[in-house]
């Protein structure tokens, strides 16, 4: 069996899949974390691959960047190859002076105005939830690990480079004083619907890589590779 973006059998996944938008961080997790980590899929270079964790099935697979492309990798996992889970682990920038480079955040909400959900199925909310479920087990594990979470409403967008006439300190304030985002990724919108619609369970674990309040932005090696509090808080939460 396989699909159009995904050339893996039946079986191949396990129940839960951890999500970063970079193929290279997914081969770096495997590599790094699971135990005979197996290639699963390699279409588009999008890989992903399984293997255990402390001896639980776990598989680990890109999303590429934006709404489309995690919208059809993760309604292809979730519909038709029995994935129950889905947790992003991806990279966020930081709206708020509390947040710091390498900081972990956890998404309580997304808020978007994308047409994703729209398009989709009719939905008309601009703000989605993630499984409550798993969140809470993902709080508990960072707890266990001693690894800070800050947990809030995060802004999912459409577009990375908005033209000066858009992007307004108006704009900014209202994604953060109205609908109280404290940071911003592309995401998280469209997983959280698709799991909604399909009876599936995600979550969103975010490190900052940069800020809107301060200069500091980490490397793309950095990014690949250097955001483990988060790849460590979603391996000890991801159920069996």
């Amino acid at each position: 069996m396989s699909t159009p973006h995904i050339n893996a059998e039946r079986g191949d996944f396990a129940r839960t899949v951890l999500m970063p938008g970079d193929p290279l961080r997914a081969k770096f997790i495997a590599e790094t974390f699971l135990d005979d980590a197996k290639l699963v899929t390699s279409v588009r270079n999008i890989l992903g691959f399984t293997g255990t964790y402390h001896g639980k099935p776990v598989s680990v697979m890109a999303s590429g960047m934006g709404m489309p492309s995690i919208g059809i990798y993760s309604y292809e996992l979730f519909k038709f190859y029995d994935v129950e889970n889905i947790i992003r682990i991806g990279t966020t920038g930081g709206y708020v002076k509390e947040l710091h480079l390498f900081d972990t955040v956890l998404a309580s909400a997304a808020y978007s105005r994308s047409t994703y959900a729209l398009n989709q199925n009719g939905e008309t909310r601009d703000t989605l939830f993630p499984s409550g479920e798993l969140n809470e087990v993902i709080k508990e594990k960072a707890a266990m690990l001693n690894i800070p979470l800050f947990e809030g409403v995060v802004h999912c967008g459409d577009v990375f480079y908005a033209e000066a006439s858009v992007n307004t300190k108006e704009n900014t304030d209202f994604i953060v004083n109205e609908k109280k985002c404290i940071c911003a990724e592309m995401e998280s919108f469209a997983l959280f619907h698709n799991a909604n619609v399909l009876g599936k369970k995600a979550a969103c674990l975010l490190s900052v890589s940069d800020s809107f309040i301060y200069p500091e932005i980490t490397t793309a090696e950095e990014r690949q590779n250097a955001f483990t509090n988060m790849m460590k808080v979603a391996l000890e939460a991801a159920p069996e």
